[in-house]
């Protein structure tokens, strides 16, 4: 794997390119492991009224004019984009739509390399059209509202989309307020939290990039429940990373609302191994707790102590996205209360909420965890418009952290349905080797990368 720094652009509108070089360099080695390789998805022309919007009308417009149902999805993320697929595989004659705010999507899996330079943020963005190839209509479009009663939902420019059956794969929403001084436009502008992939995950790049040797960088880490457990302490070692080579007296400090988080040992004894004592984690009870944040200054404030840096990566509190919120599917904690074999939202039976937003027993908030999610759904939705039960369920999770060129570490789990909940398959799943050789840690990177190119693929072709 190529050590160097590349240069880290924005997203373009115009086209979507292949994956890194990087990529393409390691595709022998894992597809010796992981079978077949699957390719990421090759350059397509975006623009105003490009292919988006004409393959959409396309695809309605070849569409039976009497389909057997319809099933609007919300959200073309790793849920949303891998349930419409999985029910237009299940049932052609269902007309399925899926609705999608962007034009392209850009993964938050594997987005920490792009603030530490290991790859750019282009080999991480993916369009719509396989998925229009497949027969969905692929719409653009920001759902502002949903009426489970009257059975459809509402773009932000007035269209009405409506449904028999709705999947709402919404993501999280960001809850700034426990924090006083933060609020969104200063994470746009100042503070990021590049907890979605994009503009703001280029801004902490240059950030870094800007910040002197010898100077501080403050991750704040949120509560629990949240995107990407793992995420805050695979960031941190990516900056560490980046530092090593280029700012060698820089210091990374975690600061965090929980005294305890995942792969916990694994990532304290990989970031010793490689940098050294760069990363400092202070948990809640030691003061990691954070209340307020001077943007001006960079100032933290916390419970026994404040605390400077020369860049601020706050991430926020979360609960499920605004939509959801304001469709009244969200219990008193901010996520989506479901029947956990079909994902059916308790509070109106013929909507669907999976991903992140939902509540989903003993899986995490991951990728490959909606993922997994999207394809019981999709069953379970063909099987409801076909009058059949739903099938037996099966769900699993895997999520990949690399903390150096040549060391990665893992978590997988498997589930179970037992008394209405998702719990996981006793003596299934676990944790990477703590006494792993060189090796297998330098596997696990290439482990990632596959599994990455083999998902992105499965959702996007």
């Amino acid at each position: 794997m190529s050590t160097s720094n590349r240069a880290i652009t924005e997203p373009r509108n115009t086209t979507i390119p292949s994956a890194s070089a990087r990529d393409k360099a390691a595709a022998t080695s894992r597809r010796r492991f992981l079978g077949a390789g699957a390719a990421v998805l090759t350059t397509a022309t975006l623009g105003a009224g490009g292919w988006l919007g004409a393959a959409s009308r396309a695809a309605a417009q070849a569409a039976p004019s009497a389909p057997k149902a319809r099933v609007v999805v919300v959200g073309g993320g790793y849920g949303g984009a891998i349930a419409a697929k999985y029910l237009k595989l299940a049932d052609p004659d269902i007309r399925v739509t899926l609705i999608e705010r962007n034009p392209y999507f850009v993964s938050c899996p594997l987005s920490n390399e792009v603030i530490s330079g290991e790859r750019d943020i282009d080999s991480l963005t993916f369009d719509y059209r396989g998925l229009t190839r497949r027969g969905i209509a692929v719409m653009q479009d920001e759902i502002v509202a949903v009426d489970p009663d009257a059975h459809y939902v509402r773009g932000a420019g007035g269209a009405r989309y409506n449904y028999d059956k709705l999947i709402l794969a919404p993501g999280v929403s960001f809850d700034y307020d426990p924090i006083d001084g933060m609020s969104e436009a200063v994470a746009e502008s100042t503070i990021p939290h590049a907890w979605k992939a994009g503009a703001q995950t280029l801004l902490l790049r240059r950030q870094l990039e800007a910040m002197p040797d010898g100077g501080v960088v403050a991750i704040v880490a949120p509560p629990n429940p949240f995107r990407c457990p793992p995420g805050p302490y695979e960031r941190a070692a990516q900056m560490a990373l980046y530092f090593k080579h280029h700012k060698p007296k820089a210091k990374i400090l975690i600061l965090d609302a929980k005294d305890a988080f995942s792969k916990q040992a694994l990532f304290q004894a990989g970031w010793q191994e490689h940098y050294g004592d760069m990363i400092e984690w202070v948990p809640g009870a030691a003061g990691g707790i954070i209340e307020a944040v001077d943007p001006k200054t960079r100032t933290l404030t916390g419970l026994v102590e404040d605390f400077q840096a020369d860049v601020v990566n706050l991430i926020p509190h979360q609960r499920a996205a605004k939509l959801a919120v304001d469709a009244g599917l969200t219990d008193a904690a901010g996520w989506c209360p479901v029947d956990q074999q079909t994902f059916a939202s308790e509070q109106a039976p013929d909507v669907h909420v999976i991903g992140d937003a939902a509540i989903a027993g003993a899986m995490p908030k991951s990728g490959y965890a909606a993922n997994s999610q999207g394809k019981v759904c999709a069953a379970a939705v063909a099987a409801a418009l076909n009058g059949e039960p739903p099938p037996a369920p099966s769900y699993v999770n895997t999520c990949y952290s690399i903390l150096a060129h040549d060391h990665g570490i893992s978590v997988a789990g498997v589930y179970e349905l037992k008394d209405g909940r998702i719990v996981s398959v006793p003596g299934a799943g676990g944790l990477s080797p703590a006494d792993a050789d060189a090796r297998t840690r330098a596997m696990e990177v290439e482990y990632a990368i596959g599994w990455f190119r083999n998902i992105t693929a499965d959702m996007f072709t």
